[in-house]
């Protein structure tokens, strides 16, 4: 019993950190969408429309670098930390290559914005010109990614929380000169929201890097090759081992995209009681979000040592630790879901609505940290592809369609509205998790050569 409580500790230490650091990038979009909604109601929906297109691209490109944690992990495990600064300078380069890929898709972004049904012209072009500024911090962003990764796969989750509450910081005085027009600058509204988000990524990179470049603890990690070109075969692997991931997160944020889209027809109460409800939830879902990337973190690195038994201990320990934790919030969300959605609003049939879907977030906050802490898990074992197919099963073939004929059909029940899409959620998280813990079974059951041979990739 003493190996899991130590192992919980190990956990925490890693988790604690990420969780601040993961609540503070949270608490940057919040900013920006209360400071622009201070100039109009118009700047405020442009930004929340910008950002509802920029999130999908730039977290697949983000997925795709979460498969530099595990490998980092792996090498530090095994002792070979010299491979590292090789391996992260490749990462660089790939996040190089993403950068493009997602500028060149949110240059286009008017395209889709204007294709929206209804919206307004002015709006559409503060939404635009929003993506245009945000773009340019593209590569800021994914390369202070790499850099995190390289960091916590060195068990130092600590400096990306450090950097991340700077970047928050900055990121008030910095929307306050550009939103309002302040020492000379111009009053852009909410485009200058995008101007200082992006300059908030290139600091919070740029002082992330500075800091690996100055620690004592780190001075072993550096490149062999100071300027190394792109190496394909490294950059290939890379990606087939952070698609996967990338599609997940993918699927799991175009799900909330739609569901946002089918509730918006049902009036005013409805969307605004399905939005309070998703906030909450989004922000209690930091907590296993973060025990996630803490258990791919040390399944990765006892895996380096050749542990296979110290990789199993780290799972179903993160999995214990995820459920204390989230027992505690589901059953907060429950006593204090009406107090909660007066914080948001304070109509009460908005209050009432979104008291219930709360309730049925509680429901689902278990079944929610046991899939993405096994995903986690997952990343450890470098098992990624299932979980590109568990997402998918779960999301799209189960949670959405049920949500949808529980929600707007009286096939099985009288039509719900949103409680049935939250009703799908339920059935689509929850299968996912059984998913995850099924193969998480399978692959400790296998050969230890095998388990070992598939982490070294």
């Amino acid at each position: 019993m003493r190996k899991y409580f130590k192992e919980a500790k190990q956990l925490l230490l890693l988790a604690i950190p990420v969780i601040l650091s993961q609540t503070s990038q949270t608490a940057m979009g919040f900013v920006d969408t209360t400071m622009a909604g201070s100039v109009s109601a118009t700047d405020m929906a442009a930004v929340a429309i910008g950002t509802s297109i920029w999130l999908p691209v730039i977290l697949f490109a983000l997925g795709i670098l979460m498969a530099i944690t595990p490998t980092v992990a792996h090498f530090a495990g095994s002792g070979h930390r010299n491979k590292v600064g090789d391996h992260v300078q490749q990462g660089l380069w790939l996040a190089t290559f993403l950068s493009i890929f997602v500028i060149a898709i949110i240059w286009n972004a008017g395209i889709f914005i204007r294709a929206m049904s209804g919206i307004d012209p002015k709006m559409a072009d503060i939404a635009e010109r929003y993506l245009h500024a945000l773009m340019w911090g593209a590569p800021g962003f994914l390369y202070f990614q790499v850099i995190r990764d390289q960091c916590d796969g060195l068990s130092k989750t600590t400096p990306s929380m450090v950097f991340g509450f700077i970047g928050l910081l900055c990121n008030i005085p910095i929307n306050y000169i550009f939103i309002y027009g302040h020492f000379g600058m111009p009053a852009l509204g909410g485009v200058g929201c995008g101007v200082a988000t992006a300059s908030v990524y290139w600091l919070m990179f740029l002082g992330l890097w500075l800091w690996t470049k100055k620690s004592r603890s780190l001075k072993d990690i550096r490149p062999t090759v100071r300027w190394a070109k792109p190496n394909f075969n490294v950059i290939a692997r890379i990606i087939t081992l952070g698609l996967p991931i990338a599609s997940a997160l993918f699927f799991e944020v175009t799900l909330f995209a739609v569901v946002a889209i089918l509730v918006s027809p049902l009036g005013i109460v409805d969307v605004a009681g399905h939005q309070i409800a998703l906030n909450f939830s989004s922000l209690m879902f930091v907590i296993p979000l973060s025990m996630g990337i803490a258990s791919t973190i040390r399944v990765g690195y006892q895996l380096g040592r050749g542990s296979t038994e110290g990789a199993r201990i780290a799972a179903w320990t993160s999995q214990a630790v995820g459920l204390c934790f989230v027992c505690c919030t589901a059953i907060a969300t429950v006593v204090f879901r009406h107090d909660i959605a007066r914080l948001y609003n304070d109509d009460p049939a908005v209050v009432a609505l979104a008291g219930q879907l709360m309730f049925l977030a509680a429901i689902y906050q278990c079944s929610d940290s046991v899939q993405v802490i096994g995903s986690g898990t997952l990343r450890g074992y470098k098992d990624t592809r299932a979980i590109f197919f568990i997402t998918f099963i779960a999301y799209w073939l189960l949670g959405l369609p049920c949500g949808y004929i529980l929600a707007l059909t009286d096939v099985v029940v009288p039509r719900m509205g949103p409680a049935g899409f939250w009703c799908g959620f339920i059935i689509g998280l929850t299968s996912a998790a059984i998913m995850m813990v099924s193969r998480i079974i399978s692959l400790q059951k296998k050969p230890t050569n095998v388990i070992l041979t598939r982490a070294s990739r």
